[in-house]
């Protein structure tokens, strides 16, 4: 019981700085999407309330899929404000996963309608025009940095869930775009979409692979 207090505590130890040191609301931001070869970056951007807090938030990687939806849930309806921004295929070929990362977080604090003193990221520095601390493992020890973490996640999975409908033979359902053996396997034999990641090594070898072909034949 005492190492689930410490935990919980231990979450909320770089809010609880922020508002010692004067800032009083606070977001946390975060991205899902970096690695997948396929479908858009996703961030999302949460304040979390000062009366109450929530049980569980940890790094969205580190829970099941079942932890994840209850608790994105209960994020939703508790945080004081949530923010959510796409970053679609083609932006991330075109600025790359870093600075697409870097775009999503200061988008969904813009248009956050509370404002905003201080941002936590998860390692991720912001423009000048933002108060901000970015915090290495930030999804592991920032409750806010956790609750956009896990936002962020199950967003993303839904929408991977729904692109599969429209390509079910990917199997978006399952590995929600990243680069696994059924994946590679059904690009290989059915090319690639116009959700896939073009400057993505994986990717890019099958359009190499098909601009040969069509050259030489």
């Amino acid at each position: 019981m005492q190492l689930k207090k410490n935990l919980l505590q231990d979450m909320y130890q770089y809010e609880n700085q922020c508002k010692k040191e004067g800032y009083k609301v606070i977001a946390g931001t975060d991205e899902v999407g970096r690695g997948p070869m396929a479908g858009p970056l996703v961030v999302a951007a949460v304040i979390l309330p000062d009366e109450e807090t929530i049980p569980g938030l940890y790094d969205s990687k580190k829970l099941t899929e079942k932890q994840r939806e209850r608790l994105s849930e209960e994020i939703l309806k508790k945080a004081i404000e949530v923010q959510i921004c796409y970053i679609d295929v083609l932006e991330v070929d075109e600025l790359n996963v870093y600075q697409a990362s870097k775009k999503g977080m200061e988008t969904c604090i813009r248009q956050m309608k509370t404002k905003v003193d201080h941002v936590l990221t998860d390692a991720m520095p912001l423009s000048d025009e933002f108060s901000y601390t970015s915090i290495i493992h930030g999804d592991q020890l920032s409750a806010s940095i956790a609750a956009a973490s896990i936002v962020a996640k199950v967003e993303r999975d839904h929408y991977m869930i729904n692109l599969s409908k429209e390509y079910p033979q990917y199997g978006f359902e399952k590995h929600k775009g990243y680069v696994t053996k059924q994946h590679l396997e059904a690009i290989e034999k059915y090319g690639i979409t116009p959700h896939h990641r073009k400057s993505f090594a994986p990717v890019q070898r099958i359009l190499e692979k098909n601009y040969f072909y069509n050259e030489n034949h």
